[in-house]
C-alpha cells in the first residue's frame, strides 16, 4: 500500500510533502527521494510520536522527517503550502483544511469512506481553484481521527 501511494503523489526530489498519521515513521522515510526534501508528518498518538522519531533517528532520517503531534485532519498550517500530502487513515471526506495547504498543481491521496469498510482511496489533484478527482480502488484503513475526521 505504501509504495501504490507513493506512486499515485507522484513524488520528485525538492518536493515538501505532508503526511497524516506517522505510524512508524516507516512510510514518511520512504518519502525522502531527494537530499532536499521536506517531509513533514503530523501524529496524534503519542506512543507513536515517540516510535517513530526512535525509527527515524536510527534509518538515518532524522534530518528530513519532521514529527508533529497533533491533529491530523487539520494539516500542518505553519509550513503549508505542500506540493503532496498524503493521508494513512480514512476520512469521511477530504478535510477542507488540507486542501487548504496542498499547493496549485498539488496531489493529495486520502482513502476516504466509513470508519471500517466501504473505503475508496483517491487522488485529487489542484490546479488553481479546480480539483480533479480519481478513484484508485477500494481499501482498508483505521479512521482518521478529529476535527475534520471521524470522531473518537
Amino acid at each position: 500500500m505504501v509504495a501504490i501511494m507513493n506512486e499515485a503523489l507522484e513524488l520528485m526530489p525538492g518536493q515538501k510533502v505532508l503526511e497524516i498519521g506517522a505510524g512508524s515513521g516507516y512510510h514518511s522515510a520512504t518519502m525522502t527521494i531527494g537530499p532536499d526534501d521536506g517531509v513533514y508528518t503530523v501524529e496524534r498518538v503519542d506512543s507513536l510520536v515517540r516510535f517513530a522519531r526512535e525509527n527515524l533517528q536510527r534509518a538515518g532520517y532524522s534530518d528530513r522527517v519532521i514529527i508533529i503531534h497533533g491533529d491530523g485532519s487539520l494539516g500542518h498550517p505553519d509550513r503549508a503550502p505542500y506540493d503532496r500530502i498524503v493521508v494513512t487513515a480514512a476520512a469521511p471526506r477530504v478535510p477542507p483544511k488540507l486542501l487548504e495547504q496542498l499547493k496549485t498543481e498539488g496531489v493529495i491521496v486520502v482513502p476516504i469512506g466509513n470508519r471500517i469498510f466501504g473505503q475508496e482511496l483517491i487522488r485529487l489533484r489542484k490546479k488553481g481553484t479546480k480539483i480533479t478527482k480519481e478513484s484508485l480502488g477500494g481499501v482498508a484503513f483505521v479512521p482518521l481521527i478529529g476535527e475534520q475526521g471521524h470522531e473518537s
